[in-house]
């Protein structure tokens, strides 16, 4: 309460405006050291596909196009993580080009500070800008020297690259490992299947139960047609010859071996025991035949799939465009002293006219 009476608005103005204001001056002037930046425009971009895909091929490899979006949000968490700080600390030395700084006491880097501390500044001194329209990254890159801010925006663009390509070739190499997975197990499969219809064939002593089936029933035709022609003639020859004649007899033993021929035929299609009937001979065998086929397509869906997983494993499946080159800064951006000191000056006008006004308050009600 004593305090109150000392809080003259001129002693407000000292404490809340002139003070704050030459205190940003000095440092300013004296103290806060040129901060230069350099930036570039990068995003990740697919290859094309030059080969058309086979049917069923992108059922194989459809892991391995992931969207350019995606790839340049990994680029932009890659370019804060440790592993880049790492990298960068020892080709440029980025530690000690920020420590070397001593004057400026706020953005200067104090040496012992620990690693996790140093990603926090190193952060704070490269921004990493997402643009979510055109998948875009900007990286905004600050240096006590123009030079040096340069060659690390030189160096991170390299570095992504590098991880770009990694992370590609290394799915395009899980992807082969997969397609020759799934060929050694097409080829086991194909070669199962041809043992299965060389065991039929050798079984039953038939080459194609299908082609022998169609061939019996040629003969059962022939042979119906034989049969009603010998009939026809007994007939005719009946009418004028008696039934123990020579001819008739003899035209009767044609006929009933023409029928026994024709029984035979015909239980061989349809009758007789399960493992001797054609017609089920020849429904196996093309069960066989199917499953020997579809093996057969799938290896060579999977002998395709190994050829473009190997085409790709090798080739430059994805890689990092830059859209604007990082470039040496003429000036420097930071610090922007007029701008700040004209924003330090509106908030301790405002922070001067709060604390009258809470004082004038307090001493309306004291009174």
């Amino acid at each position: 309460m004593s305090l109150l009476p000392a809080l003259t608005p001129l002693r407000l103005k000292l404490a809340l405006i002139a003070a704050p204001m030459v205190l940003a001056g000095v440092y300013y002037a004296f103290f806060a050291a040129d901060r230069y930046v350099s930036e570039a425009t990068v995003t990740v971009r697919q290859a094309n596909q030059e080969s058309g895909p086979l049917p069923g091929v992108a059922l194989l490899l459809g892991g391995i196009n992931p969207p350019a979006r995606d790839d340049t949000l990994y680029v932009r968490e890659y370019i804060h993580s440790m592993v880049m700080l790492k990298r960068l600390d020892e080709r440029l030395g980025l530690r000690a080009h920020y420590e070397a700084e001593t004057t400026d006491p706020l953005f200067r880097l104090y040496g012992g500070t620990s690693q996790e501390w140093f990603l926090e500044y190193y952060r704070s001194r490269v921004e990493v800008l997402f643009d979510e329209v055109a998948s875009l990254l900007t990286i905004r890159v600050q240096g006590f020297e123009p030079e040096f801010a340069k060659r690390l925006a030189d160096a991170i663009l390299e570095e992504s690259e590098q991880f770009v390509n990694s992370f590609s070739h290394r799915m395009a190499r899980e992807q082969l490992r997969f397609a020759e997975g799934e060929l050694e197990r097409s080829n086991q499969r194909l070669r199962k299947a041809k043992s299965k219809v060389v065991e039929f064939q050798n079984k039953y002593k038939i080459l194609d139960p299908t082609a022998q089936a169609r061939a019996s029933g040629v003969l059962t035709a022939e042979l119906q047609g034989e049969l009603a022609k010998l009939e026809t003639e007994l007939r005719t020859l009946r009418s004028y010859l008696n039934d123990d004649s020579y001819q008739v007899k003899g035209l009767r033993n044609q006929i009933a071996a023409l029928r026994e021929q024709l029984d035979v035929e015909r239980g061989r299609g349809t009758a007789g025991r399960n493992s001797d009937r054609l017609n089920e001979l020849a429904s196996q065998f093309r069960d066989l035949g199917l499953q020997a086929a579809f093996t057969e397509d799938a290896y060579k869906l999977s002998l395709a799939a190994v050829e473009n997983a190997r085409i790709d494993a090798t080739r430059k499946i994805k890689s990092l465009v830059v859209i604007e080159a990082p470039a040496r800064a003429e000036s420097a951006e930071y610090p922007r002293r007029a701008y700040n000191l004209a924003t330090l000056f509106v908030v301790c006008c405002l922070l001067y006219a709060v604390t009258r006004l809470v004082v004038t308050t307090i001493r309306d009600h004291q009174d």
